[in-house]
């Protein structure tokens, strides 16, 4: 491509998303779902893809708070296990495509306090995912394991080993055993920020070698590390 065709574009990109595109997602989420919602991601991790043979890598679960305002929870290769906002938590997976799965009927009172009561008494534990293969319990947690053992805590689920699911066998159990629905698949657009426009031809080669050098190490990092 043309050096100051790629100035332009890159120079021209808007801030976000356009303002509606971002909330027609976070409105298609939260019309839809209930607390004990799931976001299953279709992330770049190409061990997890290879080891499970399945496009999913992710899995985070819905809490509506008090006030009504759904927030996601999941344990995360750096930060562990957390809480955040559903706007803030689609921004960070962007660009990716989600697939949602809901509960067959809604949580009873009790079900929702269990389940957010042993989401929330996790929070802060860190992220672990080496003891998927021996099965054995370590400090950290990994994204299925996390969301398992709370389905297992209000007796939705039963497994034998916590450690051992993984977000494609999640997927699986939840179906065939049809406690869970499956839902819509929302793509996530990239989000880009503006990037002056270069003056001059060193400028510019500079600009176009660090663009491309940041996107493949973002690109890698997400293959190998699964960030």
């Amino acid at each position: 491509m043309n050096s100051t065709i790629l100035a332009l574009l890159i120079a021209t990109a808007p801030a976000e998303l356009p303002e509606e595109t971002r909330q027609k997602a976070i409105c298609e989420i939260t019309e839809s779902s209930q607390t004990g919602s799931l976001i299953f991601s279709q992330g770049d991790c190409l061990a997890v893809k290879a080891y499970t043979n399945s496009p999913y890598t992710h899995v985070a679960t819905i809490i509506y708070d008090d006030n009504g305002k759904p927030m996601v929870y999941d344990s995360m290769n750096g930060p562990g296990v957390r809480k955040m906002t559903l706007e803030g938590y689609l921004a960070e997976q962007s660009p990716d495509e989600v697939q949602l799965f809901h509960p067959k009927r809604p949580f009873t009172k009790e079900e929702g306090n269990r389940y957010r009561d042993h989401l929330e008494s996790e929070l802060g534990r860190p992220y672990a995912v080496k003891h998927h293969i021996t099965g054995k319990r370590s400090n950290g947690i990994h994204c299925s394991e996390y969301v398992t053992d709370a389905l297992v805590e209000i007796d939705w689920l039963k497994v034998n080993c916590s450690p051992r699911v993984s977000p494609a066998s999640l997927v699986e159990g939840i179906t065939t055993h049809s406690v869970y629905n499956t839902g819509r698949t929302i793509e996530l657009p990239v989000i880009l920020e503006p990037i002056p426009a270069p003056e001059g031809r060193c400028s510019r080669l500079w600009l176009e070698t660090k663009t491309c050098t940041v996107a493949y190490c973002e690109k890698l990092s997400g293959w190998i590390f699964c960030r």
